[in-house]
């Protein structure tokens, strides 16, 4: 029987009790994945307020990623795969970029910022929102970065960061369309 692990890298204030990350854990368990969650946090109070928190909100994510990923052997697993979502999305490919182990990992971003990107990637998929403010809205260059990379990259149109449109029934329609790749990238 094959071995499989998810290991889920939230962002900042975006749990894995959220959308994204809550039906992926569920989706994960259906596919027999071990799952690990890495509850980081301890940010400063105004983390959100702008681009230049990033660096030391990243470097405080991934501190406590790496402390709590000690002691697990990725080559103890076939599959192993990481999902992340935004700031969680450069902690992953960071912790991935580290590892022995490089060729086992699959990673599924959800609304990554440019500096994802940073690492050498494959094996991965990417969602983002058309209206992400956090990548520049209609100047957004996280689809070109994919097209540059070979990387699958699916732009929900009108969403934020969180891939919400404030259309609810709407959202509902992308987050279903979003689980389904996802779905599809884990078989």
């Amino acid at each position: 029987m094959m071995s499989k692990l998810a290991v889920f890298f939230p962002g900042i204030g975006y749990t894995v009790d959220k959308p994204l990350l809550y039906y992926s854990r569920d989706l994960a368990a259906e596919h027999g994945y071990e799952e690990i969650l890495l509850p980081y946090g301890g940010f400063p109070k105004n983390a959100k307020s702008g681009r230049d928190k990033m660096e030391e909100n990243y470097r405080i994510a991934l501190s406590q990623a790496e402390e709590m990923l000690v002691g697990i052997d990725f080559g103890n697993y076939d599959d192993v795969l990481f999902i992340g979502k935004s700031i969680g999305t450069i902690v992953a490919g960071n912790i991935m970029k580290s590892s022995p182990y490089q060729d086992r990992i699959r990673m599924i971003f959800y609304t990554p910022l440019e500096e994802s990107f940073a690492v050498p990637l494959k094996n991965v998929i990417v969602f983002t929102g058309a209206e992400d403010p956090w990548v520049g809205r209609e100047k957004s260059r996280i689809p070109e970065i994919c097209r540059e990379m070979g990387i699958p990259c699916s732009v929900i149109p009108g969403a934020n960061h969180s891939l919400e449109t404030q259309k609810p029934l709407l959202d509902i329609e992308n987050l279903k369309h979003v689980m389904q790749e996802t779905d599809r990238f884990m078989r």
